[in-house]
């Protein structure tokens, strides 16, 4: 081989590999170059990876801060919760704790007491036991001898009590009575005699018409007198006359004529005989009109005509100063209340309590209490016989076939006792109360007393280990002599003592 030709083969096999070793070089140094960019890059990636780590780490760990917060505050709460459950429960228990030691208490005392009757009984028995015994060496009036004896000793105390009560009893009090049944007798007949409701006042033009009135030798106001049935008085007010009359619906006629009289100036028997057939014909139809006003008033329907003129008249009587009509009617309310509230018919119970005071309007032609009577004339038209006999019974005269006379009774109380309603202020009613409850708490051996249905009952308990069971009884009339001597009231009180039995008196 050409030396030339080798060399130049050798020189070009040593550039070639100088060649590939530059570019070896060449290439390392590149891919040093993008290996340390990568790297960098990588750890600017790593770094933003690691702090994006981080904020996520951290707002998880805050989130979970909140949530372990918000455990805590829940575990509090519901802690708290328990605490104040188990304070109450804590109180409920000493409560309970507290009422088995009384309950212990009395269950001891109890057994005790008990213990003390069967040892009572056991002497008791023996006692009757040692009797028989020598009843058994009796003969029949010897045993006979022996019962009378003891008889008589267990009734002596009764029989010391009874003459006490029988001799307490003073004219004061017969006198009482006396009054009180001729008070409820008038009452029957007119009105309640009440000197501000007795007396009507017409007024005259001058004194002249006076004379004109009491006529020749009195012959106009004796005429006058005797039709009407009242009393006129002449010469007790200057420039007018009284009529005097205990019936107020005739009273009222007769000062209805007399100012037709007056206002005609021509007074004599026949003119007197015609203004009183007018007046009495103008009250009754005022008496009427009043009777339909009230019927009205309650939606009411299907009550006689004559019934109306009977509850019309209620209008000019009183009771206690209390209008009997306006009663009336306010007992009709207050029953349709009661009745709706407990399921009755309204209708019925207003009926009853807007007539249960008709028999007030009679005189003479029916015989009975004024209860009495308006139901038998409520029947004699037809009425309801609920309503009839509610009428009948609301002052307890016979006894109630329904619900509607209870309802009756509680209605006429409340609307009769209500303070204010029969000349009492709501004041005096109070002191009245208070009065009740004084008087029994004075008595001796009493422990509480409670004044219930608006004044008209009291009720007394007593110490059963100072006051004996026929002391009881004297307590209850002790009570209701104080309250006869000391208050002013209406109608009745009722005077219950109770021990192991109850002692009733009543106070009128």
């Amino acid at each position: 081989m050409d030396p030339n030709t080798l060399l130049f083969g050798l020189l070009g096999v040593a550039i070639g590999i100088l060649a590939v070793w530059i570019l070896t070089v060449r290439y390392r140094s590149n891919a040093r170059l993008e290996a340390a960019n990568i790297v960098e890059l990588a750890r600017k990636e790593a770094s933003v990876d690691r702090k994006q780590q981080i904020a996520e780490a951290a707002l998880e760990i805050k989130q979970e801060r909140q949530d372990l917060a918000q455990d805590i505050q829940r575990l509090r709460s519901e802690l708290t919760e328990r605490e104040r459950d188990l304070a109450v429960k804590e109180t409920a228990a000493n409560e309970t704790a507290h009422d088995l030691e009384g309950r212990l208490e009395q269950l001891t005392a109890r057994d005790e007491d008990l213990g003390n009757r069967e040892k009572s009984i056991e002497e008791t028995s023996a006692e009757y036991r040692a009797k028989l015994e020598e009843v058994a060496q009796l003969n029949p009036e010897a045993i006979r001898k022996r019962l009378e004896e003891e008889v008589h000793q267990e009734c002596e105390d009764e029989l010391r009590a009874m003459r006490q009560r029988l001799l307490s009893k003073s004219d004061q009090e017969v006198k009482r009575e006396a009054q009180r049944i001729i008070l409820t007798t008038m009452q029957r007949i007119a009105s309640t005699p009440d000197s501000s409701n007795a007396a009507s006042t017409v007024v005259l033009p001058n004194d002249e018409m006076k004379g004109r009135i009491i006529g020749k030798e009195g012959r106009n106001i004796k005429a006058f007198e005797a039709l009407t049935g009242v009393t006129l008085m002449i010469d007790e007010v200057p420039g007018s006359v009284l009529i005097s009359c205990f019936d107020p619906v005739r009273r009222e006629a007769a000062r209805v004529a007399l100012e037709i009289l007056v206002k005609d100036g021509r007074i004599h028997p026949a003119s007197i005989e015609e203004s009183i057939q007018n007046g009495q014909k103008e009250i009754d139809n005022l008496v009427f009109q009043y009777g339909e006003q009230a019927v009205q008033k309650l939606n009411l329907t299907g009550i006689p005509n004559e019934v109306l003129s009977l509850l019309g008249k209620l209008k000019y009587r009183y009771s206690f100063n209390q209008n009997t009509l306006d009663h009336s009617i306010e007992c009709a309310y207050i029953c349709s209340m009661l009745a709706s509230e407990l399921g009755l018919d309204p209708s019925l119970a207003k009926r009853a309590g807007l007539l249960h005071d008709i028999g007030k309007a009679v005189e003479h032609e029916y015989e009975g209490s004024h209860a009495m009577m308006a139901a038998k004339i409520l029947r004699n038209y037809g009425e309801n016989e609920a309503v009839a006999n509610a009428v009948e019974a609301h002052h307890k005269e016979v006894d109630p076939t329904s619900l509607y006379a209870p309802l009756l009774m509680i209605a006429d109380t409340v609307s009769a006792t209500r303070p204010g309603a029969r000349v009492e202020s709501l004041d005096a009613y109070a002191k009245r109360l208070v009065r009740l409850e004084t008087i029994a708490k004075d008595i001796g051996g009493v422990s509480e007393v409670f004044a219930i249905q608006a004044g008209r009952e009291i009720r007394v308990m007593v110490e059963p280990e100072k006051v004996q069971e026929k002391d009881a009884r004297v307590i209850a009339l002790k009570i209701r002599n104080r309250i006869e001597e000391e208050l002013q009231y209406p109608s009745t009180i009722k005077v219950t003592v109770i021990r192991e039995q109850r002692f009733t008196e009543t106070a009128t």
